[in-house]
């Protein structure tokens, strides 16, 4: 059943050069049908995890909890002091130092969310959020984006709005995100977004608005929280958010998923011209 709705949708959408030949396209879309085409285009990477949106309707976290997640004195540049609780720390003035620090904890499996604060006074030239593996170096000479110049750390550097791993960057957000970031910055407060299960990594603003995946293949390793920083006195706390185990995703969703990765990008937009129910049409352009 599942395979011949995809191999329809994949006709009606033009599956291959015969199939766009035969696909009634109307010649004129209905207003709903362009503006989809348009909000597609540009958030084709901002599908939030499946439950990110249970995860953050959970309690807060207990002290207990949220201690067990902050940050590790013992994993760290020697430039930087765990205050009188885990969850904050305070770099000291060195000069011609880029330096890191990573969370208690390891995480392998599941969805899990913390949230940064840094005010943006205290970001300087390279204010880096993200994750790394315990290969990852904690300092560096001169100043720079630590967190993302190797291969065992992902991270985004909050001043200048660019991912950075292998030592590559690029630009973050994209799509209707971009304009907003730009303009106004990324706010005090950003959380964390590592979805093991899916082996992505993404950011959200406080209220939890997804601002898209960043990273893709994150698997096989323990990823701590991290940050990099060279803004002599910064303080930046971590407040671990909560996490859900990893779970078996229902028919619906697995339905979902496969359907979307057979159309791909190009031709989602399209499903708003395809003779289904609307619930199914918005199943599938949801994010």
């Amino acid at each position: 059943m599942g395979q011949k709705l995809v191999t329809s949708l994949l006709w009606q959408l033009g599956g291959s050069e015969e199939s766009k030949a035969g696909f009634p396209i109307p010649v004129h879309p209905p207003p709903s049908a362009s503006q989809a085409l348009c909000s597609l285009a540009d958030t084709g990477a901002l599908s939030a995890p499946d439950r990110l949106a249970e995860l953050l309707a959970l309690p807060p976290c207990s002290p207990e909890v949220q201690s067990q997640h902050g940050w590790n004195a013992q994993d760290s540049s020697p430039c930087m002091t765990v205050c009188g609780s885990p969850l904050t720390f305070k770099r000291r003035p060195t000069a011609q130092t880029t330096d890191s620090i990573r969370g208690r904890m390891g995480y392998m499996s599941g969805l899990h969310v913390w949230e940064i604060s840094w005010p943006p006074s205290q970001r300087g030239t390279h204010a880096v959020v993200g994750v790394s593996t315990t290969q990852a170096p904690l300092q560096a000479e001169g100043y720079q984006a630590l967190l993302g110049s190797d291969p065992h750390s992902w991270g985004l550097d909050l001043g200048k709005g660019v991912l950075y791993h292998r030592g590559q960057a690029r630009r973050y957000p994209t799509g209707r995100w971009a304009e907003e970031m730009t303009s106004s910055g990324f706010p005090e407060r950003i959380l964390v977004v590592l979805d093991l299960q899916c082996g992505t990594l993404g950011y959200a603003l406080e209220d939890g608005r997804y601002l898209g995946v960043a990273f893709q293949g994150l698997k096989g390793a323990a990823f701590h929280p991290a940050v990099s920083a060279v803004w002599g006195q910064c303080e930046v706390t971590i407040r671990y958010r909560n996490g859900l185990k990893p779970q078996p995703l229902s028919l619906q969703q697995l339905c979902r998923q496969s359907v979307r990765e057979a159309l791909g990008p190009s031709r989602l937009a399209g499903v708003w011209v395809l003779p289904l129910p609307s619930a199914v049409q918005s199943s599938l352009l949801q994010h």
